[in-house]
């Protein structure tokens, strides 16, 4: 009875024993297979690091290839504070170089990140003080590139162009409007680091960046230096609150040219007005056309043989009323009797609002 009890007892151990085995394999088959993706990714999480590189903002170009906005190289500050032994130190000689607050330096070498970005302070260094930075040889201290916008004419195009902000994002204009193909794919340098936070020897990968889609425009640039250069001459001699002029080929609806005042340079829009920078006159401004639309008038009445500018006459009286509005010619008192030559030479108002209307009415009819 006793062996029997025994044996029973063996067996039951024995079946626990595969029960917790099957268990096991399940278990790490698990971990292995169906969940190694998701693990592996918190692994790496915990170990690898990436220094960001950004990518170059696509190129805008004119029509024959004259670049209008690119991109120059530029160097930006970022930390691992980790990495960082004497925090005191690195702050007090980052600050003097920076030309910052110690306490504001201490708060970004000693902060709980893997990575911190000293910004805005740290961004798009000149090459003086990036090489002062890399002089020190600071553990812990990187500098990476970055790619800054560069408008090689400045203020050319600026109101149509438009700016990007500190991180290359487009803030207006067609920098605004094309940004998701202007912006590229950011880069990395990874490595990995051990529990301490310090770097791997040999563990070094470069990921490159993806840099963004380039762009050309309809726009002439030699066109639109010429816009702008009578643009400013205007404003020197007449004084005028604002000015803007588009240059457009006829035949295809290309812009060639387009151009207002004020103006402002886009590296520095933080310098302007919002009147300033976010208003391109040519497209926001409504301006009635006045005499300048006669000409349209007069050649299709032209073209519809509806007048004849040597035989057909016209009493231009100073005044006329048209749909209960009276209207009066520039020149008081009128032009009087005058061929439809004529009328056009004195840009006759009475004759262009009232009478050539009407004939195109009784042509319709």
């Amino acid at each position: 009875m006793f062996i029997s009890h025994m044996n029973e007892r063996m067996r039951l151990v024995l079946v626990m024993i595969i029960f917790l085995f099957i268990v096991i394999v399940l278990k790490v088959f698990y971990i292995q297979v169906i969940d190694y993706n998701k693990l592996n990714r918190y692994a790496n999480a915990l170990w690898s690091r990436n220094l960001p590189l950004e990518a170059n903002r696509g190129i805008i170009y004119d029509r024959n290839g004259t670049v209008l906005a690119g991109n120059i190289t530029t160097t930006s500050l970022v930390l691992i504070p980790n990495q960082i032994k004497d925090k005191e130190k690195v702050a007090t000689l980052l600050s003097k170089i920076l030309n910052v607050s110690y306490d504001e330096m201490f708060k970004h070498v000693s902060k709980k990140t893997s990575i911190e970005r000293v910004h805005p302070e740290g961004r798009r260094l000149s090459s003086a003080i990036a090489d002062q930075i890399n002089n020190l040889k600071l553990s812990g201290v990187y500098l990476v590139k970055e790619a800054k916008r560069d408008y090689p004419y400045d203020t050319l195009l600026a109101n149509t162009l438009g700016f990007v902000g500190i991180d290359n994002q487009g803030l207006s204009g067609l920098e605004l409007i094309y940004d998701s193909y202007l912006t590229g794919s950011y880069g990395a340098i990874k490595y990995f680091s051990d529990a301490k936070g310090e770097n791997l020897k040999y563990s070094q990968i470069y990921e490159q960046p993806q840099a963004g889609m380039n762009i050309t425009l309809t726009i002439d640039y030699d066109i639109q230096a010429a816009l702008e250069r009578e643009l400013d001459n205007a404003i020197s001699m007449y004084n005028p609150d604002g000015a803007w002029g588009i240059v457009m080929n006829p035949n295809t609806g290309e812009i060639l040219a387009m151009a207002s005042r004020p103006t402002y340079s886009p590296s520095n829009y933080q310098d302007y007005t919002l009147e300033e920078i976010n208003r391109n006159l040519p497209i926001w401004m409504t301006y009635e056309p006045g005499s300048t639309f006669k000409i349209i008038s007069l050649s299709a009445a032209l073209e519809e043989n509806l007048i004849d500018l040597d035989n057909d006459y016209y009493t231009d009286t100073g005044s006329v009323k048209v749909g209960g509005a009276t209207i009066h010619c520039w020149k008081h008192g009128g032009h009087g009797y005058q061929t439809y030559l004529e009328v056009v030479e004195n840009s006759c108002n009475l004759r262009f609002k009232q009478e050539i209307p009407i004939l195109f009415k009784k042509y319709k009819n």
